[in-house]
């Protein structure tokens, strides 16, 4: 036997001098201070013994799970409800222990006011949450402690079984960062893990601080949040702090990347010959149109010449973007990002996000190297472990929550993007900027790289072609309300508006906006669940009352009823045979 993976079981692992199963059983007793020749420690040294051998078996039949890809289903599905039942098995040996544990627990000399401080213990109560059918929420700060040297190794890294702290590590937003990773990383799951933050400017943050050093060089899309802009532009570039060189990308094909990491190359050439870095930084669709960009080929370029790629994938969601997926790895984004406080949970009532990252970039044990990073810069040491930013049970359990309905929602969203979008677009004095028409100049991309070639579920319409007085323009905004939301959000089931020259890219100057696409008369639509026909309706009257009396007949220049029935109807069909299909 391999006395290797038994002494993980161990009290004293880290200092025991036993040789086998036996040996390890009794410097258990002895560290507990149990006679092993008593009743009590001979029936203790027979069961300690069986589970060190469990251990070392445990071990070998996880080894044999690296080949399941290789598998027929029909094997892995048995392979799967056998191990289930496995678990079953050591759960329920972990229940029978607890009446007498109970029962000894109990014969402790505490007076009153001790047991009422210290109250049941919890491994008693915990046992049951094992056949939770949902994650368990894991209302905690901290952790019970097997013995000193597990704790010890909690501390470098190297016992993923007990968290130090719920801001590190929470079985509930460990229970969300697996699945994300599942749905991002698919296949390759396995090479990547996911840290969750409070928010997605807290991961954001997180992934910036990490990675950027004073003076690099960060290359980002032009198109961002405005949240985003303000850290970049007002935190990490200003020169009293990280004096990063920014630099933005106006264009979305790999061309327009080509010419513009070059120039940035030749411009920072001194900067990068004294060791300085450039970091690539995408959002895709981006914010406020919802354009793509060619993110495989940019991170393919980029890749080639040494440079680091992070996607903020919020918009698109694993639904209509997985950009892990890609066979070639070159290909691949090494970080993507996401703010589940928009369409991953839906409901809006939590704020959340993360990160999913390779394995080596996310965590290693203290003390340890992989491919060349060491252990201190990967981003649990280097910032998670100590801003705290972490995601708390509640807000996990809701995310995960809002994930288990995201194809039906996004789908809802994606043909009522095509609705709304058109329509709008049958209106002359109307500018629609979204993708899901095919003249579109980011068309070709939506169709390249989205799920069906489905539009992002958020685009921009403007009226600067109506030359619409100010007080006109407001009062109809205004009135948009409440069929329209006026919020400052996106990716909820009730669709939201704002006006980003106003709001979320208020950050911007008058120029900056102008090179981001924005007006006056600029609206966001974030679509969302609802019967696109009765928003339609709602959005002509709002016309008809505060525009047609300073333009007559404005509201009789779209579509009309009957090609508005017609156009509901072709789209609804025409994606969910495309959908059903694949």
């Amino acid at each position: 036997m391999d006395t290797s993976t038994m002494h993980r079981l161990s009290p004293v692992r880290n200092s025991s001098t036993a040789s086998n199963s036996i040996e390890l059983a009794e410097e258990q007793l002895k560290h507990f201070g149990i006679e092993a020749n008593s009743g009590f420690g001979r029936s203790l040294l027979t069961a300690s013994e069986k589970l060190y051998q469990a251990s070392d078996a445990i071990t070998q039949l996880e080894t044999l799970t690296e080949a399941l890809s290789s598998l027929p289903n029909m094997d892995r599905i048995s392979r799967f409800n056998a191990k289930k039942f496995l678990c079953f098995q050591l759960a329920k040996l972990i229940d029978m222990l607890q009446p007498s544990m109970k029962a000894t627990y109990q014969s402790l000399d505490m007076g009153v006011s001790s047991r009422a401080a210290k109250g049941d213990y919890p491994l008693f109560a915990n046992v049951g949450a094992l056949f939770s059918a949902t994650p368990a929420v894991v209302k905690t700060a901290t952790y019970l402690y097997a013995c000193t040297e597990w704790v010890e190794d909690a501390f470098t890294g190297r016992e993923s079984t007990h968290p130090i702290y719920s801001r590190l590590l929470n079985p509930t937003s460990i229970a969300l960062a697996n699945t994300v990773t599942s749905l991002e990383a698919g296949e390759y799951a396995s090479e990547y893990m996911t840290w969750n933050f409070n928010s997605g400017m807290a991961a954001i943050d997180a992934l910036l601080s990490n990675q950027l050093r004073h003076g690099d060089i960060l290359l980002s899309s032009r198109n961002v949040y405005g949240g985003t802009f303000q850290l970049m532009q007002d935190f990490y570039a200003r020169p009293d702090r990280l004096n990063v060189q920014l630099e933005w990308f106006d264009g979305f094909t790999e061309d327009e990347f080509k010419q513009k990491l070059g120039d940035v190359e030749k411009k920072h050439q001194k900067q990068l010959k004294q060791g300085k870095k450039i970091l690539v930084f995408m959002e895709s669709p981006c914010n406020p149109h919802g354009n793509m960009l060619d993110v495989p080929a940019i991170c393919q370029h980029s890749h080639n010449n040494g440079h680091l790629v992070a996607l903020d994938s919020t918009l698109a969601t694993p639904f209509l973007f997985r950009p892990l997926l890609q066979e070639d790895k070159s290909k691949r984004p090494d970080w993507v990002i996401h703010s589940y406080t928009k369409d991953m949970s839906g409901s809006g009532s939590a704020t959340a996000g993360g990160i999913i990252g390779e394995n080596k970039r996310m965590f290693l044990p203290k003390n340890s190297q992989h491919d060349g990073i060491s252990w201190e810069n990967t981003l649990f040491w280097d910032v998670y472990y100590i801003k705290g930013a972490f995601l708390d049970a509640d807000k996990a359990l809701d995310v995960m929550n809002g994930l288990k309905t995201l194809e039906g929602r996004m789908l809802t969203k994606c043909i009522n993007t095509l609705v709304l979008s058109r329509y709008l677009d049958s209106h002359p004095l109307i500018t629609v900027n979204s993708h899901s028409l095919e003249a579109h100049h980011n068309s070709d991309l939506r169709k390249k790289l989205l799920y069906l070639g489905l539009p992002s579920p958020l685009f921009s319409i403007d009226m600067e072609k109506a030359g619409l007085p100010r007080d006109a323009f407001v009062r109809f905004f205004d009135s948009l309300e409440p069929a329209f939301g006026h919020m400052v959000s996106l990716g909820q089931s009730n669709t939201l508006i704002l006006c980003p020259a106003l709001t979320s890219h208020s950050e911007l100057d008058d120029a900056a906006q102008k090179d981001a696409g924005i007006f006056l008369t600029t609206i966001r639509i974030a679509m969302g669940d609802e019967n696109p026909i009765d928003l339609i309706q709602h959005f002509k009257a709002c016309i008809t009352r505060f525009i047609d009396p300073l333009q007559a007949d404005f509201s009789n220049q779209f579509l009309s009823d009957k090609q508005l029935e017609e156009l509901h109807h072709e789209v609804y069909l025409d994606i969910h045979q495309k959908h059903i299909k694949r």
